[in-house]
């Protein structure tokens, strides 16, 4: 067919593809037969550099579109969805391998070939993303963004919001499970975050399934979805183009009986936070489930990286960041919260004060690295000593220790062993101060008395080996 006067009409980037069908309903090869100057000059890299998108320099007519540009399970789906089931297409896309916006629009065209059909691809494209491009969805669509983006912004809490917005979007893709991985790339780890699903899979509960061990999985989605800005599998000719690029997943997949999966990347600051999968959904509703989650994501990821900058900051107000365990201010806030009742009062606790002894002098005489290094000597023998339990720096060479759960024989083995730390000459040793607040409930009582027999103790010390008091 002639689609030249078509094509000399368009002033956008436009083509024309076109898409076997196969006797099985199926398709087969998808070529780009011609397109407008603008098209051409974008594939002969004539234009401008943003449309630098071509793998190949010279246009040859009804060559198959691989030869331009990478393959694509997404640009395959609205080919053969607007070439051969003639849908009106439209999406704006930010894939992961170009520097760009895209703004396709997917056009069906008439065929004198039962065999093949035609539709017009043009695009538009943008350096920066266009809100109102973003934000031209469906109504459908837009009411389903919308009540996820309240679900996420009014839970109790950041957990709770996410595993409203995971049931959510399960129950709008009327699939079976939803997940959402948060992934940390740089320590080779991932973690489920949220999950929502009707029947588990043969392998039993995913939490089974995400384990340390699966990264080696998600290491390989970056390179399977390829650039694109998502993955979707919908049949079993998908599944098997899944199967010839990653084996492993693939198999994976078969073992849980998936047979339809959508995965988005949860991409916030140039940096992929996590992902989200649905899997087992009607084949129906893959374009709505497209359409709700490529906005949806956009918030979700920002919800994720604000809350990882919350814990951090959190992490920063809270841990004494030479030693890993708790600082000043988190003590005092424990305090605080026992005191005003905002915190149920243990029945059974026990105040440790341990102050290090020759500080000072390490830090005089070898230096403050060798001085960092001794406290956080100091700060392991505590964590070693009391696992499980409440360690704070409270000050420069001073650590505090709330301990529960130990009975009166536990606590003083614990405490033998830290004192026996004292009669080193050198390395880790401390000054103790104990006390039990022995059902007073009254934990400045216990701290103020620990702290007094911390001192005695102390003083003690320094008689032993006068040498080592401060000058």
């Amino acid at each position: 067919m002639d689609f030249r006067e078509y094509l000399d009409s368009c002033a956008s980037l436009t083509c024309i593809i076109s898409v076997e069908r196969k006797p099985d309903g199926s398709y087969g090869d998808i070529r780009i037969v011609d397109g407008n100057k603008a098209y051409i000059d974008s594939i002969e890299r004539n234009s401008d550099s943003n449309t630098d998108i071509a793998k190949e320099k010279k246009f040859v007519p009804n060559s198959l579109y691989t030869k331009y540009f990478p393959f694509d399970l997404n640009f395959e789906d609205f080919c053969y969805r607007a070439a051969l089931k003639k849908e009106v297409l439209h999406t704006y896309v930010h894939p992961d391998r170009y520097d760009i916006w895209f703004n396709l629009f997917f056009l069906p065209l008439n065929s004198d070939d039962e065999n093949i059909g035609y539709c017009a691809y043009t695009y538009t494209i943008t350096v920066n993303a266009d809100s109102g491009l973003m934000s031209d969805i469906p109504l459908e669509t837009a009411s389903n963004v919308l009540q996820a983006c309240i679900k996420l912004y009014s839970g109790s809490d950041f957990q709770t919001s996410i595993n409203d917005v995971t049931a959510h979007i399960r129950k709008l893709c009327n699939a079976n499970r939803c997940c959402i991985l948060l992934t940390d790339f740089n320590a080779g780890m991932c973690r489920l975050l949220s999950d929502d699903h009707i029947i588990e899979g043969p392998q039993g509960p995913i939490t089974g399934i995400i384990t340390p061990e699966f990264f080696d999985i998600v290491s390989t989605w970056p390179a399977t979805i390829d650039g694109s800005d998502y993955l979707m599998i919908k049949n079993e000719q998908d599944m098997n183009v899944l199967k010839s690029r990653n084996r492993t997943w693939y198999e994976s997949l078969k073992q849980y009986d998936t047979t339809t999966l959508v995965l988005f990347p949860l991409n916030y600051g140039g940096e992929t936070k996590g992902y989200i999968w649905v899997t087992d959904f009607k084949i129906d509703d893959a374009l709505k489930i497209r359409e709700t989650l490529e906005l949806t994501t956009y918030f979700i990821s920002y919800a994720i990286a604000n809350y990882q900058l919350l814990n951090r900051l959190e992490i920063m107000s809270t841990i004494d960041l030479l030693t890993g365990v708790k600082n000043r201010n988190a003590m005092n806030n424990r305090v605080n919260a026992l005191v005003d009742g905002k915190e149920s009062y243990p029945d059974d606790l026990r105040v440790v004060f341990a102050d290090l002894n020759g500080l000072k002098q390490v830090n005089d005489n070898q230096g403050h690295i060798a001085g960092d290094l001794l406290l956080k000597n100091a700060a392991l023998i505590l964590q070693d000593t009391f696992i499980g339990q409440e360690i704070y720096r409270a000050g420069g060479d001073e650590f505090t220790v709330f301990a529960c759960g130990l009975s009166e024989e536990e606590f003083g083995e614990k405490l033998t062993r830290l004192r026996s730390y004292a009669d080193s000459p050198e390395g880790v040793s401390f000054a103790i101060g104990a006390c039990s607040d022995n059902g007073r409930k009254d934990i400045r009582y216990a701290m103020a008395n620990a702290d007094e027999r911390m001192y005695a103790d102390k003083e003690e010390y320094y008689k032993r080996y006068p040498e080592r008091r401060h000058k």
